[in-house]
Protein backbone atom coordinates (compact mmCIF):
# COMPACT_ATOMS: atom_id res chain seq x y z
CA UNK A 1 0.00 0.00 0.00
CA UNK A 2 1.59 2.83 -1.44
CA UNK A 3 -0.24 5.50 0.16
CA UNK A 4 -0.20 4.00 4.39
CA UNK A 5 -4.30 4.13 4.03
CA UNK A 6 -5.82 0.48 4.52
CA UNK A 7 -6.84 -1.13 1.10
CA UNK A 8 -10.53 -0.93 1.91
CA UNK A 9 -10.18 2.80 1.17
CA UNK A 10 -8.08 2.68 -1.80
CA UNK A 11 -10.31 0.57 -3.42
CA UNK A 12 -13.28 2.13 -2.70
CA UNK A 13 -15.35 4.28 -0.04
CA UNK A 14 -16.72 1.71 2.14
CA UNK A 15 -19.39 3.34 3.92
CA UNK A 16 -19.90 0.77 7.46
CA UNK A 17 -23.27 2.97 8.21
CA UNK A 18 -24.59 1.16 4.51
CA UNK A 19 -22.92 -2.09 5.61
CA UNK A 20 -24.43 -2.18 8.06
CA UNK A 21 -27.99 -1.26 6.82
CA UNK A 22 -27.66 -3.91 4.43
CA UNK A 23 -26.91 -6.54 6.61
CA UNK A 24 -30.07 -6.34 8.56
CA UNK A 25 -31.96 -6.02 5.67
CA UNK A 26 -30.66 -8.99 4.39
CA UNK A 27 -31.00 -10.70 7.76
CA UNK A 28 -34.85 -9.59 7.62
CA UNK A 29 -35.43 -10.34 4.53
CA UNK A 30 -33.96 -14.05 4.51
CA UNK A 31 -34.51 -14.68 8.08
CA UNK A 32 -31.30 -15.58 8.29
CA UNK A 33 -28.20 -13.88 10.92
CA UNK A 34 -24.77 -13.71 9.63
CA UNK A 35 -22.47 -14.79 11.64
CA UNK A 36 -21.18 -13.28 15.06
CA UNK A 37 -17.92 -11.46 14.41
CA UNK A 38 -17.51 -12.28 10.76
CA UNK A 39 -16.94 -9.41 8.79
CA UNK A 40 -19.85 -8.23 6.01
CA UNK A 41 -17.58 -9.27 3.08
CA UNK A 42 -16.63 -12.35 4.26
CA UNK A 43 -19.96 -13.35 5.45
CA UNK A 44 -21.23 -13.07 1.96
CA UNK A 45 -17.79 -13.76 -0.12
CA UNK A 46 -19.07 -17.60 -1.10
CA UNK A 47 -22.14 -16.34 -2.39
CA UNK A 48 -24.95 -18.21 -0.37
CA UNK A 49 -26.58 -15.60 1.36
CA UNK A 50 -26.56 -13.36 -1.68
CA UNK A 51 -28.44 -16.62 -3.42
CA UNK A 52 -30.59 -17.41 -0.50
CA UNK A 53 -31.28 -13.49 -0.75
CA UNK A 54 -32.63 -13.23 -4.27
CA UNK A 55 -34.80 -16.94 -3.65
CA UNK A 56 -36.68 -14.99 -1.36
CA UNK A 57 -37.49 -11.95 -3.05
CA UNK A 58 -38.28 -13.60 -6.44
CA UNK A 59 -38.64 -18.13 -5.80
CA UNK A 60 -37.13 -20.66 -7.36
CA UNK A 61 -34.62 -17.78 -9.62
CA UNK A 62 -31.51 -19.68 -8.30
CA UNK A 63 -32.33 -23.63 -8.46
CA UNK A 64 -29.07 -25.13 -7.24
CA UNK A 65 -27.13 -23.29 -4.75
CA UNK A 66 -23.83 -24.59 -3.91
CA UNK A 67 -22.94 -25.01 0.10
CA UNK A 68 -20.11 -26.71 -0.35
CA UNK A 69 -16.95 -26.74 -2.89
CA UNK A 70 -13.94 -24.99 -3.48
CA UNK A 71 -13.84 -21.32 -4.76
CA UNK A 72 -14.96 -22.67 -8.47
CA UNK A 73 -18.53 -23.03 -6.36
CA UNK A 74 -18.31 -19.95 -4.98
CA UNK A 75 -17.91 -18.03 -7.66
CA UNK A 76 -20.53 -20.00 -9.22
CA UNK A 77 -22.67 -18.84 -7.18
CA UNK A 78 -21.73 -15.06 -7.15
CA UNK A 79 -22.50 -15.62 -11.20
CA UNK A 80 -25.37 -16.98 -10.64
CA UNK A 81 -27.00 -14.19 -8.44
CA UNK A 82 -25.87 -12.02 -10.62
CA UNK A 83 -27.33 -13.67 -13.30
CA UNK A 84 -30.70 -13.37 -10.90
CA UNK A 85 -30.21 -9.79 -10.40
CA UNK A 86 -30.40 -9.23 -14.46
CA UNK A 87 -33.32 -11.09 -14.62
CA UNK A 88 -35.22 -9.48 -11.48
CA UNK A 89 -34.90 -6.07 -13.10
CA UNK A 90 -31.56 -5.05 -11.28
CA UNK A 91 -30.06 -2.83 -14.17
CA UNK A 92 -26.51 -4.30 -14.68
CA UNK A 93 -24.69 -1.21 -14.30
CA UNK A 94 -25.65 -1.82 -10.71
CA UNK A 95 -23.97 -4.92 -10.52
CA UNK A 96 -20.71 -5.53 -9.00
CA UNK A 97 -17.84 -7.52 -10.71
CA UNK A 98 -17.30 -10.88 -9.08
CA UNK A 99 -13.17 -9.98 -7.70
CA UNK A 100 -15.26 -7.35 -6.04
CA UNK A 101 -16.85 -9.27 -3.59
CA UNK A 102 -14.63 -12.82 -3.83
CA UNK A 103 -11.35 -11.32 -3.39
CA UNK A 104 -12.35 -7.85 -1.29
CA UNK A 105 -11.76 -5.53 -4.18
CA UNK A 106 -14.58 -3.01 -4.11
CA UNK A 107 -16.60 -3.87 -1.08
CA UNK A 108 -18.37 -0.70 -1.48
CA UNK A 109 -19.81 -1.89 -5.31
CA UNK A 110 -21.13 -4.80 -3.98
CA UNK A 111 -23.10 -2.82 -0.66
CA UNK A 112 -24.67 -0.72 -3.41
CA UNK A 113 -25.41 -3.62 -5.64
CA UNK A 114 -27.33 -4.75 -2.38
CA UNK A 115 -29.02 -1.83 -2.36
CA UNK A 116 -30.28 -1.31 -6.02
CA UNK A 117 -32.08 -4.80 -5.51
CA UNK A 118 -33.62 -3.12 -2.71
CA UNK A 119 -34.80 0.04 -4.94
CA UNK A 120 -35.69 -3.17 -7.78
CA UNK A 121 -37.72 -5.24 -5.03
CA UNK A 122 -39.94 -1.94 -4.67
CA UNK A 123 -41.05 -2.04 -8.52
CA UNK A 124 -42.42 -5.90 -7.81
CA UNK A 125 -45.97 -5.36 -6.61
CA UNK A 126 -46.10 -9.21 -4.96
CA UNK A 127 -42.75 -8.31 -2.98
CA UNK A 128 -44.53 -6.92 0.81
CA UNK A 129 -41.29 -7.72 2.76
CA UNK A 130 -39.09 -4.81 4.05
CA UNK A 131 -37.67 -2.48 2.01
CA UNK A 132 -34.13 -1.26 1.68
CA UNK A 133 -33.22 2.76 0.81
CA UNK A 134 -35.55 5.35 -0.43
CA UNK A 135 -38.46 4.32 -2.61
CA UNK A 136 -37.73 5.09 -6.47
CA UNK A 137 -39.86 8.18 -7.43
CA UNK A 138 -42.72 7.60 -10.17
CA UNK A 139 -44.20 10.06 -12.76
CA UNK A 140 -45.59 12.32 -11.52
CA UNK A 141 -47.71 13.05 -15.34
CA UNK A 142 -49.51 16.26 -15.91
CA UNK A 143 -52.40 17.53 -18.51
CA UNK A 144 -52.09 21.32 -19.37
CA UNK A 145 -54.93 22.69 -21.23
CA UNK A 146 -54.10 24.65 -24.45
CA UNK A 147 -55.12 27.81 -22.72
CA UNK A 148 -52.55 27.05 -19.66
CA UNK A 149 -50.15 26.29 -22.65
CA UNK A 150 -50.40 29.69 -24.63
CA UNK A 151 -50.74 31.54 -20.99
CA UNK A 152 -46.73 30.82 -20.71
CA UNK A 153 -45.59 32.48 -24.03
CA UNK A 154 -45.69 35.38 -23.36
CA UNK A 155 -43.91 35.82 -20.23
CA UNK A 156 -39.80 36.38 -20.09
CA UNK A 157 -38.77 34.29 -16.98
CA UNK A 158 -36.06 35.83 -15.10
CA UNK A 159 -33.48 33.29 -16.27
CA UNK A 160 -33.84 34.60 -19.60
CA UNK A 161 -31.27 37.76 -18.02
CA UNK A 162 -30.24 41.02 -19.40
CA UNK A 163 -27.42 41.86 -21.63
CA UNK A 164 -27.40 46.06 -21.37
CA UNK A 165 -23.72 46.66 -22.25
CA UNK A 166 -22.23 43.31 -22.54
CA UNK A 167 -18.49 44.28 -24.14
CA UNK A 168 -15.78 43.81 -23.56
CA UNK A 169 -14.34 47.03 -23.27
CA UNK A 170 -12.00 47.92 -20.66
CA UNK A 171 -11.36 44.33 -19.85
CA UNK A 172 -7.37 44.02 -18.88
CA UNK A 173 -5.99 40.69 -17.84
CA UNK A 174 -2.78 40.73 -16.84
CA UNK A 175 0.57 42.93 -17.94
CA UNK A 176 0.58 44.03 -21.58
CA UNK A 177 3.18 41.96 -23.74
CA UNK A 178 6.63 43.79 -23.59
CA UNK A 179 8.85 43.64 -26.58
CA UNK A 180 12.70 44.78 -25.71
CA UNK A 181 14.88 45.40 -28.43
CA UNK A 182 18.13 44.98 -28.91
CA UNK A 183 19.11 42.82 -26.12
Amino acid sequence: MPSGRPLWQVAGKRDLDQEVEAQQWIEAVTGEKFAPGLPFELALRDGVLLCKLMNKLAPGIIPKINTSGGDYKMMDNISQFQKACIEYGVPDVDLFQSVDLFEQKNIYRVTMTIFAIGRTAHKHPEWRGPSLGPKPSEENKRDFTEMQLRAGEGVIGLQAGQNKGATQAGQNFGNTRKILLGK
